[in-house]
């Protein structure tokens, strides 16, 4: 690109015209000093491109950029969307899993159900409201007692024949100190 295109045409020679002298008919008038002032302020209401070049930035450069912005404009919002998409996809999943782990436990809770129906389950709880057979001696034990120790006889600490954890003193101190390894 040339410098030459910064400047007004009228200070530019065309080297592209043939060398004939001007055609006086069709020669410009002198502007007139009042006019020009108002053709002024008319050409600064516009925005004059060829202004650009002077600072390396032409037409085509203005319109290369343009294209570039819009072009990552596009991207921008089609990434968004794809990842918008990404994560509708992802709460399908996680609903699909809560759907099945809801399954489940509706599943769970009607085995409950038909376990609670059973005559022997009725018998049994109706035994703790002293509704049973009159031949039945009722049990119940007294609140005022307290529970049993952890390491009480029966207890699932003690249970028969359960595997003793026999440690050593130094693995139960450095459990203390370090936790549980």
């Amino acid at each position: 690109m040339s410098a030459a295109r910064s400047y007004p045409r009228s200070d530019v020679p065309d080297f592209h015209r043939d060398a004939r002298p001007p055609d006086p008919a069709r020669a410009e008038p002198a502007p007139d000093p009042e006019s020009t002032a108002s053709a002024d302020v008319a050409t600064t209401d516009g925005i004059d491109l060829s202004a650009l070049s002077i600072a390396g930035i032409t037409r085509r450069r203005a319109g290369w950029i343009a294209a570039g912005l819009l072009s990552v404009w596009i991207v921008i919002v089609f990434a968004r969307q794809a990842s918008e998409a990404a994560g509708a996809a992802a709460r399908a999943d996680q609903i699909g899993r809560d759907n099945a782990a809801l399954a489940a436990e509706v599943a769970s809770l009607e085995n409950d159900l038909l376990l609670i129906g059973r005559p022997e389950y009725v018998a049994q709880d109706a035994r703790a409201y002293q509704i049973g057979s009159p031949k039945e001696v009722p049990f119940v034990l007294d609140p005022s007692v307290p529970a049993p120790a952890a390491d009480a006889p029966g207890s699932a600490a003690l249970r028969l024949g359960a595997a003793e954890d026999r440690r050593s003193p130094l693995d139960t101190w450095l459990s203390l100190l370090f936790g549980p390894g």
